[in-house]
């Protein structure tokens, strides 16, 4: 497991690299432009050529871009739909410029429609994206459940990316804050492992391909999306340690959004504690095993 954490781009990708390393990431998240407005950034060529030179020799292994939240695959508003697709497209083509291995993107809000009639517009958004763009895969993240957001059950992730036809590039990003908060008990390993057999079952067994471990500062089913540093939440230790030691997730990136522990963005204190759990959730599971 590639553990990391989301980290700021001021000053260029180059930066962002040296906070990673910093932190002790092995992987890292980032924003692809500013998350506050619509205006695509731009990477000058030789901060990407330098950010590329220093993955393929450096501690980091994986990167992923996180869409800007001002998108909404579901809007019914053409304006904001002209927008979401462009700056999705820019999220993906500045993927492929820096070798990131995803695009994570919330599918959106049906804004007081049934989720049902909603998900052709949002796999309509989703494959004219898909169009435009080549390599980098399209992760679809899981949500918490609030208002009328899509992506809280699993059913509706598998039916995106059957509408999406099936594509390969098509993924998933689970979170497990948002797990929690949308009714999922992952707080045992065992409990955990019956919620993955479930999301695999339904979206298949390689189309999970990045993780994010927020802890929750709200209760199951609580459909609030509030992160809490790892094993400080109603996830606990336990909890975050059963999901980053679950087997099915080794290989995968899990970054920590933060807030941590410091109550700002994620700290080097937070990457050494998901390491820590994840070494506790390790031994947890081969005592079972010996029993």
């Amino acid at each position: 497991m590639l553990i990391g954490a989301h980290v700021s781009t001021a000053g260029g990708l180059v930066e962002a690299h040296r906070r990673g390393v910093e932190r002790g990431c092995e992987a890292i998240q980032i924003w692809g432009q500013s998350p506050r407005q619509w205006r695509p950034g731009r990477w000058r060529p030789d901060d990407i050529a330098a950010f590329r030179d220093r993955m393929a020799d450096g501690p980091i292994k994986s990167v992923v871009i996180h869409a800007i939240y001002l998108i909404n695959c579901a809007s019914t508003d053409r304006d904001i739909r002209r927008k979401s697709a462009g700056s999705l497209v820019h999220a993906l083509r500045t993927g492929e410029a820096i070798g990131a291995d995803g695009v994570v993107v919330h599918p959106g809000s049906a804004k007081g429609e049934p989720n049902d009639e909603a998900l052709p517009r949002v796999a309509e958004l989703l494959k004219h994206a898909l169009d435009e763009s080549d390599r980098c895969p399209l992760l679809l993240e899981n949500t918490a459940g609030a208002g009328d957001t899509i992506g809280r059950s699993f059913e509706e992730l598998a039916q995106l990316i059957k509408l999406c036809g099936r594509r390969k590039r098509v993924r998933v990003c689970l979170d497990s804050c948002h797990l929690l908060a949308s009714g999922f008990d992952i707080r045992t390993a065992d409990k955990l492992a019956a919620v993955v057999d479930r999301l695999l079952e339904l979206v298949g067994d390689r189309r999970v391909s990045c993780l994010h471990l927020n802890d929750s500062q709200t209760a199951l089913g609580s459909n609030r999306d509030r992160h809490a540093p790892p094993g400080d939440g109603e996830l606990g230790p336990r909890g975050c340690a059963a999901f980053l030691s679950e087997p099915r997730f080794e290989d995968l990136p899990v970054v920590f959004e933060g807030p941590g522990v410091e109550g700002k963005a994620p700290a080097k204190a937070d990457v050494d504690r998901m390491k820590q759990l994840r070494r506790n959730g390790l031994r947890a599971r081969r005592r079972r095993a010996r029993k």
